[in-house]
């Protein structure tokens, strides 16, 4: 009965199998259909987060930092080649990222400029607070002065590349010995090609508003290589980004270049309180230009604030 019922109506058990997968076919989307219907969401869904979270829109921020940096470096790679690794293609790099305050609406005013020597190699030391430091430095970055970075910079994809061929010295600070070789080397490259190089002397990002303690080794290079040292210091950006907080807003930073302290006739010995003296006038600058309201704003003007300790 079942084979005439089967003959009757035209079908065969293999036909009704194609009839369902057909049905499930029309019943159930595609990947092609999924994936813009979550595209379609998300678009909708990043509006809501951008405006109601601000810890979302500090994300959304820095992965956008992030990326346009590497996009950045990118576009600078071929550009950069053509003369190979050389500091003077720092001025590349800085040029292509000049434009990221705009983006974010961060106002960098840069004081003491002419402080800088005009024709001779010298030791830069700032205080180091997040990756935004990178606006400040390109704000009031001195010609043929490289940075020196942390030797995993060289692995970071594009801007690894980038950096590299714009002459940044690569130090990898867990070996004591190998650090000690390229800052003898360092200080041989800022006597014979009239370099100047950048050094964060705290180590590490520091976000809790105030200055670390320094490291020892850009004082030892200057010392070194009997060059001068010139400070820089960087208001708090507490006012509009914090970490801890998920927080990053529009604001105004302050970037000082202080007089350049001369090392001539030191020596080794002398480098803990030059270390020291170095540091007590960048963190007194640092309160200054924190609370003046053009820097950095009131943060530290709150009782027992960050900026209070270590004076």
């Amino acid at each position: 009965m079942k084979t005439q019922a089967w003959r009757s109506s035209g079908r065969t058990p293999k036909s009704d199998t194609k009839l369902d997968e057909v049905t499930r076919m029309e019943l159930w989307p595609g990947a092609g259909t999924l994936l813009l219907l979550l595209f379609l969401l998300l678009l909708l869904l990043l509006p809501t987060l951008w405006f109601c979270s601000p810890s979302a829109k500090y994300f959304f921020k820095m992965a956008f930092y992030n990326g346009w940096i590497l996009f950045l470096a990118v576009l600078a790679i071929p550009v950069c080649a053509v003369r190979g690794r050389n500091v003077e293609n720092m001025k590349i790099l800085r040029l292509m990222l000049l434009h990221i305050k705009y983006l974010y609406g961060i106002r960098v005013e840069v004081r003491g400029a002419h402080h800088f020597p005009p024709s001779q190699p010298y030791v830069v030391v700032s205080n180091h607070q997040s990756s935004l430091d990178l606006l400040g430095m390109m704000e009031v970055l001195p010609g043929r002065c490289v940075p020196i970075a942390k030797r995993e910079l060289l692995w970071a994809g594009s801007a690894g590349l980038a950096c590299w061929l714009a002459g940044v010295i690569f130090i990898d600070r867990k070996r004591t010995g190998d650090a000690i070789s390229v800052m003898s080397e360092v200080a041989q490259t800022l006597l014979t090609q009239d370099v100047r190089v950048w050094v964060f002397p705290e180590g590490t990002r520091n976000h809790n508003g105030s200055m670390l303690p320094f490291k020892r080794g850009a004082f030892h290079l200057a010392v070194q290589a009997q060059v001068p040292i010139v400070p820089i210091v960087m208001s708090s950006y507490q006012d509009f980004y914090c970490k801890k907080e998920r927080r990053f807003t529009s604001g105004r930073c302050q970037v000082r270049v202080l007089p350049p302290v001369p090392t001539e006739g030191l020596k080794p010995d002398d480098v803990p309180a030059l270390a020291d003296r170095v540091r007590h006038s960048m963190l007194t600058v640092f309160r200054e230009i924190s609370t003046d309201g053009r820097g950095g704003g009131d943060y530290l003007k709150k009782p027992g604030g960050v900026g209070e300790a270590g004076l």
